[in-house]
């Protein structure tokens, strides 16, 4: 499966009173996994920056007047996202400035290209009602790091969002001892079954235990429950 995780930044909050995209950021996951292929693009909106806006995310008028306008990278978007599965935080806001920006071209809604739409914010909401769930909230809840986070930006918030969409969907956050089927293995009379004699052993690389380790400590942190898989502790 080919997902885009995308994110922009705007010169206000309603593209209906005139605002524009002024930046976008995507990344790319296939099968769950980071590619190295990113689409970022700094945009000229051809008018002021909101006063809220520019506190949010720094970018002024003056640094985007040598920038492209949306016109000049749209093929390129098209062509990085057509029939992705599109990953954003807060859907219905990037949405409705991609859709105007490309009704201001005469081209199909953007939403269009897109195989599905994951809104994380909706997710985020039904996973933890009553909590915040912005994408600081979210990447403190799943120990992400974002300390170089100072400011908005749209190809570095969708590299954090892609960190938290995997912790999000990783699903079982919890090795209960109880969860194990001990059948397995067990023929009908009891008896362990024979292995097959041709079975291949792959030994786990540093990487792969350094990653594993990873997810060991996140579903300890999300179960909330001391670990069955940690050292028993010996009496004295």
């Amino acid at each position: 499966m080919r997902q885009v995780i995308l994110d922009t930044e705007t010169t206000g909050l309603n593209p209906a009173t005139g605002d524009r995209i002024i930046e976008i950021g995507c990344v790319e996951m296939v099968g769950r996994r980071l590619t190295d292929r990113t689409f970022h693009y700094y945009i000229n909106p051809e008018r002021d920056i909101d006063a809220g806006a520019f506190a949010v995310h720094g970018l002024s008028r003056e640094f985007l007047s040598d920038k492209p306008i949306f016109a000049n990278i749209v093929e390129q978007l098209i062509e990085f996202v057509d029939g992705a599965e599109i990953v954003i935080h807060n859907a219905a806001f990037d949405l409705g400035f991609l859709d105007n920006e490309f009704a201001l071209l005469k081209r199909p809604p953007f939403r269009n290209l897109a195989s599905k739409v994951t809104d994380t914010l909706l997710d985020a909401r039904q996973m933890f009602p009553g909590k915040r769930n912005s994408l600081d909230a979210l990447c403190e809840r799943f120990s992400i790091s974002n300390k170089h986070r100072t400011l908005h930006g749209a190809l570095l918030d969708a590299q954090l969002l892609a960190e938290v969409y995997v912790a999000m969907t990783r699903g079982q956050e919890d090795l209960s001892i109880d969860l194990i089927d001990y059948t397995v293995g067990v023929d009908a009379s009891g008896h362990t079954k024979a292995l097959p004699g041709n079975l291949k052993v792959f030994a786990a690389s540093n990487e792969d235990l350094a990653q594993h380790e990873i997810i060991l400590n996140e579903i300890a942190k999300e179960s909330k429950k001391d670990p069955v898989w940690s050292p028993l502790s010996t009496a004295s």
